[in-house]
């Protein structure tokens, strides 16, 4: 297959940074996993965990090239979603098409009459290329499958329109040509444990690339730990040989490059498939260089940062750290507002909810800029679902105003409950409520940073001993990412009263918890850990474990999250985060004292009673109730 690259594959200036002949001595060690995708090699699935900018899209492009030119059969390519599907078919295959005339022959141009050729279908002589998106069960279903392309699939939906994992569905097409079936699945990981492609290549013969030192000839695959380079210079990065701790420069890796060869360092579990690992260390002079990834490192301040760095320039997973904070540690720590009060700082309100079979519990936040949070109240409405009382109490809570710093009284912009208990109720009164202030959510284990939240999907309710189709509307919610996240925040570290004198504020994602807050509600706010277990095939798998009986604040903190993302607060520009500034006012003299004098008695924030005029909210439409 390298070969029918080299010899027929024209890279478009449409879709690639180095347009013109193909060559593969540009990155050799693509070599050996394009020539596994030949019909005559033995592998049958092609394993690849890799960082970007190492150019396997284009080797995969290439074997979409080889199997219409050269080895021509039915083949299923299958993105995320149908979306990037029908981007990948426009951006990447028809220019491979069109800027190489050995293909051009062989696939009519989507105007000819009866062509055959459609964004997501190429027809040529003796196959197919169908292309599909991984959250379609239809597309993956479609037909048998010779070839099979899997692309990012750490990007795929847990299940596909709920008919199961979308990888184990893509393969069982193949399942009608045996031995002579070929599976490329490749993808940049994402969290350690939750990772397909990590899964798949622990299941392998985890090939890594080694390249012999330029000094000594030590033949090793490149590892971050042995990049070195002088604090604030990352230009100075060179790599260190660990046979014969000789430094070697950049401009050696072009021949390390050429000599380089995969040697398996584990037992594959299935002798039919071969795994390979490739990160960004060795991308080809002029692509990326280890002074780009010594800056990115320097420049990686956050866990999200850091993390964005091990998936896509590593090519390696994200270890999540799921350790409880320490609840003495939190509770020592609570603020000087009060219990029922809206800090400075906090701009709207949304609500966590939690149904038990004796009680509803509630919990109100507070939040800001950079997901700033604070907790302003907490409400168990003592009964259980069966009692109209307790929906009603409930309802109320909806029309509920708590006093802000600044002067003005806040309402919910959302409230999210969960339907793990008596759904049906739940539909039925969040359908009475409105949809509009309420969204039932359904919590599914998993990590989702892209879109930790799906939806809203129809589903059916009951009204008045009715039932009705498709009634209520569920918002899906991956409970780990923010499970996750609220830890993450949890363990930030406030700035020191000397750091606070040169002018150093909360970090974003600060969590503040007012005096009011009782020990047994931070220890349920962190009576869970992330753990890894074994699965049956012996592979890590992470999972959520409670460390205490009670865990209903983290539920209903992760809920009223999920709200917060519902209702936009992820993805509002700098205009609208300071339209709500506007819309709460500045702070009155009263306050700015008290805020910033010492505090007489436990820092207990004083208000003034009067209310600073302001302007009606806008941003959310006609409702006025939140604030």
């Amino acid at each position: 297959m390298s070969a029918w690259a080299d010899r027929h594959r024209v890279l478009s200036a449409r879709a690639s940074a180095e347009p013109g002949r193909y060559r593969t001595a540009r990155a050799p060690y693509m070599r050996a996993i394009m020539d596994a995708l030949s019909p005559a090699h033995p592998a049958r699935r092609i394993v690849v965990m890799k960082s970007a900018q190492v150019g396997f899209t284009e080797a995969g492009n290439n074997w979409i090239g080889y199997v219409i030119h050269h080895a021509p059969g039915p083949m299923l390519a299958v993105q995320p979603t149908v979306e990037l599907a029908k981007r990948f078919s426009r951006q990447r295959i028809d220019p491979l098409i069109a800027e190489s005339p050995a293909l051009r022959e062989r696939v009519k141009p989507a105007r000819a009459r009866d062509a055959g050729n459609t964004v997501l279908s190429k027809e040529f002589p003796a196959g197919l290329l169908i292309i599909t998106g991984a959250n379609s069960a239809v597309g993956l279903r479609s037909m048998p499958a010779r070839y099979l392309f899997l692309d990012e699939i750490d990007a795929y939906p847990a299940s596909a329109d709920e008919e199961g994992d979308p990888v184990a569905l893509a393969e069982a097409r193949t399942r009608t040509f045996a031995w002579r079936a070929k599976v490329l699945m490749g993808s940049t990981p994402t969290v350690r444990g939750l990772s397909r492609i990590e899964r798949e290549f622990a299941a392998s013969d985890q090939r890594r690339f080694f390249v012999p030192c330029p000094h000594c000839g030590h033949m090793q695959w490149l590892r971050f730990e042995r990049l070195v380079w002088e604090k604030g210079r990352p230009e100075t990065a060179t790599y260190t040989c660990e046979g014969c701790e000789q430094p070697i420069a950049e401009h050696h890796k072009t021949s390390m490059l050429a000599g380089g060869d995969w040697r398996p360092t584990a037992q594959s579990a299935d002798p039919g498939t071969i795994g390979f690992h490739v990160s960004a260390l060795y991308s080809p002079v002029g692509w990326m260089s280890w002074a780009d990834i010594a800056r990115a490192w320097e420049a990686a301040t956050t866990d999200d940062e850091r993390r964005s760095l091990k998936n896509t320039i590593l090519g390696e997973t994200w270890q999540e750290r799921g350790d409880a904070p320490e609840w003495q540690r939190l509770y020592d720590r609570r603020g000087p507002a009060r219990l029922g009060v809206v800090p400075s700082g906090g701009l709207f309100l949304t609500a966590g909810t939690d149904v038990q079979k004796d009680r509803i519990e509630v919990s109100v936040w507070a939040w800001g800029r950079g997901l700033t949070s604070w907790l302003v109240d907490h409400v168990v409405i003592e009964g259980g679902p069966e009692r109209v009382a307790c929906w009603a109490a409930l309802t109320d809570l909806l029309g509920r105003t708590w006093p802000h710093a600044h002067g003005p009284r806040l309402g919910l912009v959302k409230l999210a409950i969960d339907t793990g208990y008596e759904a049906p109720a739940v539909y039925g009164w969040a359908r009475k409520a409105g949809f509009s202030q309420v969204a039932p959510v359904k919590g599914v284990e998993g990590f989702n940073r892209t879109a930790p939240v799906m939806g809203p999907t129809f589903v059916d309710a009951t009204e008045g001993g009715r039932k009705l189709k498709r009634g209520a509307r569920l918002w899906t919610i991956a409970v780990s990412t923010f499970k996750a996240e609220t830890y993450r925040f949890l363990r930030l570290d406030r700035p020191t009263d000397e750091e606070r004198a040169a002018g150093a504020v909360d970090p974003p994602g600060m969590v503040h918890l007012p005096q009011g807050t009782e020990a047994e509600w931070v220890k349920q706010l962190v009576a869970e850990q992330l753990v890894t277990v074994k699965t049956k095939r012996g592979i890590g798998k992470l999972e959520w474990q409670k460390l205490r009986e009670r865990n209903e604040a983290l539920d209903c903190r992760v809920y009223a999250r999920a709200a917060a993302w519902i209702a936009g607060a992820d993805r509002w520009s700098e205009d609208k985060w300071r339209d709500l500034e506007d819309q709460v006012g500045p702070l009155p003299a009263a306050v700015a004292t008290a805020e910033t004098a010492p505090p007489a008695t436990a820092g207990v924030l004083t208000r003034p009673v009067p209310l600073a005029p302001k302007r009606a909210s806008q941003w959310l439409g006609a409702r006025a109730k939140w604030l």
